[in-house]
């Protein structure tokens, strides 16, 4: 038997132990804490976390996310968008605690690469194919970067080389794009594509300078006096906010970022989300939430700093609890939770394309 004043020396040692443990444990936590990116919350953390494993687990064996109707209808689409959330956590192809995910996300969208260069389903998403191009060529292009298996990194490449050759030919003689390849302009389907080319572009790829510089100057023809931009340039109309903050987030891309045009559009949209309690903006909301995040963050602290913890408090509500989903815009769960997901992980810029 021990004596007491060996285990007394023992309980003290023992003691001294736990208290340097705490204290250790408590610096990691604080060092955590201010690695954390600026006005991300544990909730933060909570809701991103759940949000990433519906998504997971709501994948298809295919890759795809085809689980609800927005996805059957536009599955190019939908399955770009949550590649993009998976990819704004930091995962890859091999590496992340959802690597399997996004290597089935990329094999899918490589397996959608039609001879002419578009990226399409069977169904040719909802027959609007170049949203869900403009979608899967910017995940396959920020996929390019991190794919470290040389087979699939090579046929990676010549997919995206394909798909920028088309969205090149596919411009319109004004500039812009629509659902189908030359067949117009549209504003929304513009911004895809331009940010598209600007992934390819960050990823080493080659990308036709005019073409971007000509969807510029589209941009800018769509103006409209109150700084907005509308719909169409041959459909004119007032201003469209959810296509004003989407050219807003374009132009930043495009490197426009003293551009006359892209500040008047700035103060347009800002004028509308001022009251940062309102999440509903005419329409699309989850769509409009999605560019003006990026365009606020952009912009800089001045807008972000107001902004963001705002829709942070609002995603984070609306967040359904019992499987971690975001409905968004009636298209569906896949669709409302990558978009949420990429809003809030916006602040870790794992993404070039979303990055200052």
């Amino acid at each position: 038997m021990p004596s007491s004043r060996i285990c007394s020396g023992r309980c003290v040692a023992c003691c001294c132990l736990a208290l340097a443990i705490a204290e250790f444990a408590g610096s990691i936590d604080l060092r955590a804490e201010e690695v954390m990116p600026k006005h991300i919350t544990p909730a933060t953390l909570k809701a991103v976390r759940a949000g990433l494993d519906y998504l997971a687990k709501s994948q298809g064996q295919d890759g795809s996310w085809t689980n609800d109707e927005g996805g059957r209808s536009y599955p190019v689409a939908v399955t770009g968008l949550a590649g993009t959330a998976l990819l704004a956590n930091g995962n890859s192809p091999t590496r992340g605690r959802y690597a399997p995910h996004v290597e089935r996300a990329t094999q899918y969208l490589l397996a959608c690469s039609t001879p002419t260069g578009l990226i399409t389903g069977p169904g040719q998403d909802n027959g609007q194919p170049m949203h869900g191009h403009g979608f899967a060529l910017m995940y396959l292009a920020c996929v390019y970067g991190t794919e470290t298996k040389p087979a699939i990194r090579d046929k990676t490449k010549l997919v995206v080389d394909k798909a920028v050759k088309l969205t090149a030919e596919g411009q319109s003689g004004d500039g812009g794009w629509t659902y189908i390849p030359g067949a117009g302009d549209e504003g929304s389907v513009t911004v895809t594509q331009v940010q598209a080319l600007r992934a390819a572009h960050n990823a080493g790829l080659a990308v036709p300078r005019g073409t971007i510089a000509q969807a510029v100057q589209y941009i800018e023809r769509c103006s409209t006096p109150e700084g907005g931009i509308c719909y169409s340039l041959r459909n004119q109309g007032g201003a469209r906010l959810a296509i004003s903050a989407a050219a807003v987030a374009t132009l930043y891309n495009a490197g426009q970022y003293d551009a006359p045009v892209a500040n008047r559009c700035l103060e347009y949209v800002w004028h509308h989300f001022e009251d940062t309690k309102n999440w509903r903006h005419g329409g699309h909301d989850f769509y409009c939430q999605l560019y003006a995040s990026q365009a606020f963050y952009l912009a800089g602290d001045k807008y972000w700093d107001v902004y963001f913890p705002a829709v942070r408090e609002q995603l984070i509500s609306m967040q359904d609890k019992s499987d971690g989903s975001w409905n968004g815009d009636g298209i569906g769960k896949a669709y409302g939770t990558a978009i949420a997901l990429i809003i809030l992980q916006l602040p870790y810029k794992y993404l070039p394309v979303y990055q200052r």
